[in-house]
């Protein structure tokens, strides 16, 4: 997976912390940090509806890296999460807020 993010949306922007991303590849990917854990999911696209069992049992969905950080927090940055989930923000990135 390219660990190049292009585009991210915020949405959510409290407990818990989350957010859209595209990879430069074109791969969407779900990021979310709640209760001290933090998830990086692979999907198909930025739907939910997409995110069926079968996306999960074909591969088409999957858990790209998730950490616990044994803080029980519900908050982080952006710029944290890249960070503990080994992403990166490319500098011409398009960020927003929903």
């Amino acid at each position: 997976m390219d660990d190049v993010i292009v585009r991210v949306v915020e949405t959510c922007a409290s407990h818990p912390s989350q957010w859209d991303a595209w990879t430069a590849e074109g791969h969407y990917l779900f990021l979310h940090y709640r209760l001290g854990i933090g998830t990086v999911e692979e999907h198909p696209d930025c739907d939910p509806r997409s995110w069926t069992n079968e996306a999960w049992e074909t591969g088409r969905s999957r858990t790209v890296k998730e950490w616990n950080d044994d803080t029980n927090e519900g908050y982080m940055l952006l710029a944290e999460f890249l960070t503990a989930a080994g992403l990166r923000l490319a500098a011409d990135a398009d960020g927003s807020c929903r």
